[in-house]
């Protein structure tokens, strides 16, 4: 590949060598490992490359973002993204991904090591012979097997730590939202509706979520009081899910029988209450840190990289849909009709939107369809931000206080796949519906009532009109006049009789001016002429190609 045309990626933060040497085999990829970096001068780095690949060292702010045009894609060699302000990486359009499988292993090993540890008093047992003490029944501890685990949060690691307690003898009880129930039977494990429900009958409670504004001391003052007497507390997932303060408490009162944690609010940690009291166990955020563990983590992180930079999947990602080359490539032109039908709705509705409608009918309503309403928004919002893509145009349209709505319905039609949509506000109210004709040529079958088939590309001109003799012909020999050529022409009728309304719609081979409109709509047949200009055929965003 010749070297101008290579993507750029920064390292931000040590990664392993397995890694680093697959970035060195990409020949399509040059890339510069700077660690330490911060402030202005991250800033100024990340917006020298295409890609960069990090761990939990660096802290990537909305600040060190603003303004970025070149960054696409930001990749954490690690589970927590905690350190990527994700909303401004969304806005700006650049892909968030994570490794979650790397260390899934590792971090359940340690937050079972975390509970043997707590149990058998470990830690404190080895302090008191390096005091030269045998204070043998001092630490009496605790068998876990026949006790009762409570696990928040079901996902990889959850199902990992899930399975080596049930290997203990432990029974499991388990809440996570979108684990089945007849998922969490295969699993062996307990599901409840509601965190509380499982609160008063666990002996252990680990949490493996992310840190979000719902879990945030999702373990508080009345949940500790919740939990039954001497029950013990695991942390590895993300600092914060516990409230600090409460742990303290229910401590001090001996309503808790232990503490463990690996994670905390702030890192790194040298300064918690929690480390000078008894019957706690922490550790300085080890659940990744083995030597399997961050070779995973770095070899997935680059492939993930790779990957995007050279073909457009994206994988794992935290704040978009992720996309497998196979499903890119099913669903490029679909994606592409949503873009131009977006677009084309923008610009017919002509005012403010505070409502969008997409249906996804037929075959596209077995698909997930979060990213063809994201093509869609771009397309609406394209002519208000140069840089809305697939990634960040749904929060730029939510930001904007536009409501978005979708449906799927099965059922075929004459195609065998359609997405219908509609835009309102201001008291205006557009719809059109888009199609493919054979595999790759997006069509325009229907606007608002009217049933049409018209190519959609290029400079188009809709005339809503009555439908009586010489209307076509006035348009045509107006727009003749004007030097302006008529690819192609599509009318459509509100209904099979004539001298009702129906519209217009012309490929133009350059657009009309206003003065053109304007003579246009001078005609009493015809109520309205828009120009609407959409991509050529066969071009599709940056973001899409």
């Amino acid at each position: 590949m010749n070297q101008s045309t290579k993507a750029r990626v920064i390292v931000l933060d040590n990664i392993a060598e397995e890694g680093l040497a697959k970035l060195k085999a990409a020949d399509n990829i040059d890339f510069d490992i700077k660690t330490g970096l911060k402030g202005e001068e991250l800033k100024a780095e990340l917006a020298n490359y295409d890609g960069a690949v990090c761990r939990s060292g660096v802290k990537i702010t909305a600040e060190s973002l603003e303004g970025n045009k070149k960054l696409k894609a930001i990749v954490r060699a690690g589970v927590g993204t905690d350190n990527i302000d994700k909303p401004a990486a969304t806005r700006l359009g650049i892909v968030v991904m994570n490794t979650p499988a790397g260390n899934t292993v590792s971090t359940a090993e340690h937050a079972m090591a975390l509970l043997l540890g707590l149990s058998r008093n470990v830690a404190p047992a080895m302090e008191s012979l390096k005091a030269g003490r045998w204070d043998r029944k001092k630490f009496q501890g605790s068998q876990v097997a026949g006790k009762t685990l409570g696990v928040i949060g079901l996902g990889r690691i959850g199902q990992e730590v899930s399975a080596r307690a049930k290997a203990f003898g432990m029974k499991v009880i388990g809440y996570d939202p979108f684990l089945t129930g007849e998922r969490a039977k295969e699993l062996g494990i307990a599901k409840v509706e509601e965190v509380k429900n499982m609160l008063p009958d666990v002996d252990y409670l680990t949490v493996h979520t992310p840190l979000t504004p719902e879990t945030t001391n999702l373990i508080s003052h009345d949940e500790v009081k919740q939990l039954k007497q001497g029950a013990r507390l695991i942390n590895c997932a993300r600092g914060g899910i516990y409230d600090n303060e409460a742990l303290v408490a229910g401590l001090e009162s001996g309503h808790l029988g232990g503490v463990a944690l690996d994670v905390y609010p702030d890192e790194p940690c040298t300064d918690n209450p929690l480390f000078q009291m008894d019957n706690v166990l922490c550790t300085p955020h080890l659940g990744a840190s083995t030597d399997e563990a961050q070779v995973e983590v770095a070899i997935e992180a680059v492939d993930l990289m790779i990957n995007y930079l050279s073909t457009g999947e994206i994988r794992s990602a935290v704040n978009t849909i992720s996309l497998d080359p196979k499903t890119l490539n099913k669903l490029r032109h679909h994606l592409d009709v949503a873009h131009r039908m977006g677009r084309l709705l923008s610009q017919w509705h002509g005012g403010a939107i505070d409502h969008c409608a997409l249906e996804f009918q037929g075959e596209l309503a077995e698909v997930d369809s979060r990213s063809l309403v994201s093509a869609f928004c771009a397309g609406l919002i394209g002519h208000i931000s140069d840089e809305a893509n697939i990634i960040n145009s749904e929060m730029l349209c939510r930001e904007r206080g536009i409501e978005i709505v979708r449906t799927a319905n099965p059922d075929h039609s004459t195609f065998s796949s359609m997405i219908s949509a509609s835009v309102s506000g201001d008291g205006v109210k557009r719809s059109a519906a888009g199609t493919l004709f054979g595999k790759n040529m997006p069509r325009l079958v229907k606007l608002d009532e009217y049933q049409t088939e018209t190519f959609m590309d290029g400079n188009l001109m809709v005339f809503d009109h009555t439908d009586v003799p010489g209307i076509i012909g006035y348009v045509g020999n107006l727009l003749g006049e004007a030097g302006v050529n008529i690819g192609q022409m599509a009318v459509g009728r509100c209904s099979e009789n004539s001298g009702g309304r129906a519209i217009g719609v012309l490929n133009l081979d350059s657009t009309a001016n206003e003065e053109v409109l304007k003579q246009i709509t001078e005609n009493e047949a015809i109520q309205s002429a828009d120009i609407i200009k959409l991509p050529a055929i066969k071009e599709l965003p940056e973001w899409l190609s």
